[in-house]
């Protein structure tokens, strides 16, 4: 498939941030995609990702967060990340050709563009690669109030031993949220969809996650 790519410079409040966007031809959706805490942008498993979404037609976006840009470890605080959701959206809106627009992002990004969400932000849906409902070992300190009152669709994809949000934790969220909002657990994978003794790379891990959203915004648009 021809697939064009670009990298751009995004202006979101008083940062820059790079933006990657590839777009196949006549796109059927477009997908922006924001890294976990602890990996910009370019990390394996998010370009894996994005790959297999490319390949099967859907538009995608990956975009670093100003301290990522920066080369930071600490991730920014939420108006920061969240200006940050609506700079790089409001971009990819603009090149969606009337096309629905999804989030669909990895843990921290993930929290961040649902906040966005609550304050907002137009999407056609979220999808969470593993949401961090609470801090590991720490299950009441649980991060879901800014979801009640969203009534878009959302796809949680999460891990069966992700230790920020276990069996029988999101399920309940998921089901106060509402019908449009869906769990979806991957059998034995952690926090990273990591599963013991698999030997799969994280490019793959990442694309392996693909069909699951393509089935989901295929629903949803």
């Amino acid at each position: 498939m021809d697939i064009r790519d670009e990298r751009l410079s995004i202006p979101a409040g008083e940062e820059t941030v790079t933006a990657a966007y590839a777009r196949p031809c006549s796109p059927t959706a477009t997908v922006v995609v924001a890294h976990g805490a602890g990996a910009g942008m370019d990390h394996p498993f998010l370009t894996g990702f994005t790959g297999a979404l490319n390949d099967a037609g859907v538009a995608t976006w990956r975009f670093n967060f100003p301290y990522a840009e920066a080369g930071k470890k600490f991730p920014d605080r939420a108006p920061k990340a969240v200006a940050t959701w609506r700079a790089v959206m409001a971009a990819a809106r603009e090149r969606a050709g009337g096309a629905p627009v999804w989030a669909a992002s990895k843990s921290f990004g993930g929290r961040m563009a649902s906040m966005a969400v609550a304050e907002g932000m137009e999407t056609a849906g979220l999808v969470f690669l593993g949401y961090p409902l609470h801090p590991p070992g720490r299950p009441e300190k649980l991060r879901d109030e800014h979801l009640y009152g969203l009534t878009l669709p959302m796809l949680f994809l999460q891990g069966s031993r992700d230790a920020f949000a276990l069996p029988g934790e999101l399920e309940p969220v998921a089901g106060r949220i509402g019908d449009h909002a869906v769990v979806r657990r991957v059998a034995n994978a952690d926090h990273s969809f990591t599963v013991p003794r698999d030997r799969r790379n994280q490019e793959q891990t990442g694309a392996g996650l693909a069909p699951a959203v393509l089935e989901f915004i295929a629903g949803g648009a």
